[in-house]
């Protein structure tokens, strides 16, 4: 098996996962069949933690034929069997915490916090989809001219192919390998080339758990679209499972349709935060401090734009700004941090830019505004007030610590501001008037809504989007209805 502590190699030396860094295929880690391999960074420093191996096409099409291999044995698990095993993989998660939560910190950046966080919801996928897999019900009824019965049956889809983000790199991986599983369906899971240990560290967990070799493999690669086409063009593969961004998803799409693989994609967000006059100015501060700054405002879930009403906006900005100032940004490891750096300079580049051309069309700075100087992708907390209706700052996912105010006059002009953008991921809404706070809430275009709450994602609960934020739901019962297909038996007796 190749692995590594990681240790010596720009890590901790307390790290005590054994991370294999070879693909996962068929239940053992191997090397790339070119022998292609690439670097994992350290954003907090630009060290190098190791070296994974890159899986070719070819690579990944042995994925498909372990995963095809191993379907029929696992659908023919019982839905106890598939239960106990998700369970053990929920467990083995929380007694590891800490060394994945670390893990998480040194490839992705996030301060160890929110790790922590990460790790505790993603590991309740798991125990989410221990007890969904005992409740897959199909039903049984009389057709209604009485000729004969309508059975219906789920069964699993087949094979699946997951690709995740590097954003919540162990999180977006249970949430889709937790239904799979429980509905019977074997995978291929594709990290995201900056995270790509956590991946690895999970399905070594799972296979602890007793997933069967070959359930569940991973192949990190940096060549993401040929592999993409060429999984998509095998007609083994019947599902695919995508977060990440609308332009990437668009072409996954398309792609999909040419063998009309069944597609679920969770896509881009621009997330508008809105203070209603009524609004308790302290929890919309604390609210929106949550909603921007989790995971360092690197989320699809991130409020990407503030829309405070005129009586109260110029205190919430003081107070929103008086909150950043007093974050620490730093190594996500240190225990002081509150905010680690971005996942590399290209998206630190992005987000400067973002805040320049802002700046540039007459927004002003109340905190913030640069990047911090030295090693690592580190960016300022930011909030910057009058900001010009046009800026891209607000047409665009910023995925960095930056809050752009835009100030209204009534709620009507507040929900068509809110409204005018491609993505109908999040809303937040805040307000004193609850009978206020509902009508809002209807009438944002959005999947979900954070009515005076900051978190919205929940196991239990469906989680995505409407118009180009994407398709299908994750979480809750809607999650495992998406690895499964209706089978209708007409019968008679």
């Amino acid at each position: 098996m190749t692995t590594s502590s990681l240790a010596g190699a720009g890590a901790v030396d307390s790290l005590a996962l054994s991370v294999p860094t070879g693909l996962w295929i068929g239940g053992r880690s191997r090397s790339a069949s070119d022998g292609s391999a690439f670097a994992v960074l350290d954003p907090a420093t630009g060290e190098e933690l190791a070296q994974v191996s890159s899986a070719s096409v070819d690579d990944a099409l042995a994925a498909v034929d372990a995963a095809s291999g191993a379907a029929a044995a696992w659908a023919a698990v019982a839905p106890r069997q598939k239960a106990e095993i998700l369970r053990r993989a929920f467990e083995l998660m929380i007694e590891r915490q800490e060394d994945l939560a670390r893990l998480i910190t040194m490839e992705n950046g996030k301060a160890l916090a929110d790790s922590r966080s990460e790790v505790a919801y993603a590991a309740e996928f798991f125990r989410w989809y221990s007890e969904e897999a005992v409740r897959i019900q199909g039903t049984l009824e009389t057709a209604p001219s009485g000729a004969n019965r309508i059975l219906v049956l789920h069964q699993p889809v087949g094979v699946a192919l997951l690709i995740t983000p590097w954003n919540f790199p162990a999180a977006m991986a249970t949430r889709k390998i937790g239904p799979a599983l429980a509905a019977g369906c074997t995978m291929v899971l594709k990290p995201a080339s900056e995270t790509p240990l956590t991946a690895l560290a999970l399905v070594a967990l799972l296979e602890e758990a007793g997933v069967p070799a070959g359930v569940v493999n991973v192949i990190p690669s940096k060549r993401s679209g040929a592999l993409s086409r060429a999984l998509l063009a095998d007609e083994r593969v019947r599902k695919i499972s995508f977060t990440g961004s609308t332009e990437v998803g668009r072409v996954l799409l398309e792609l999909s349709a040419k063998t009309v693989v069944n597609a679920s994609m969770e896509l881009g967000g621009n997330a508008p935060f809105l203070v209603l006059a009524s609004a308790d100015l302290d929890a919309a501060v604390a609210g929106a401090m949550v909603a921007k700054l989790r995971n360092g405002g690197e989320a699809c879930t991130a409020a990407n734009r503030f829309f405070v009403h005129r009586s109260i906006a110029e205190e919430f900005s003081k107070r929103l700004a008086d909150a950043m100032r007093a974050l620490v940004v730093g190594p996500g490891l240190d225990a002081h941090t509150n905010i680690g750096p971005l996942v590399n300079d290209e998206t630190r580049a992005k987000v400067a830019s973002l805040v320049d051309g802002a700046v540039g069309e007459g927004a002003r700075v109340l905190v913030g505004g640069h990047a911090v100087a030295g090693a690592g992708s580190f960016y300022e907390p930011t909030v910057l007030i009058d900001v010009a209706p046009g800026s891209a700052i607000l047409q665009e996912e910023i995925f960095g610590p930056v809050a752009p105010v835009v100030v209204f006059d009534d709620v009507a002009e507040a929900i068509r501001l809110a409204n005018a953008t491609e993505y109908g991921l999040v809303s937040y809404v805040y307000s004193a008037d609850l009978a206020e706070g509902l009508r809002v809430s209807e009438a944002l275009e959005s999947g979900m809504v954070g009515l005076n709450r900051a978190v919205v994602s929940d196991p239990a609960a469906p989680f995505g989007g409407v118009k180009q934020s994407g398709l299908g739901r994750e979480g809750g019962h809607e999650g495992v209805l998406d690895y499964l297909e209706s089978k209708y038996i007409a019968v008679s007796w």
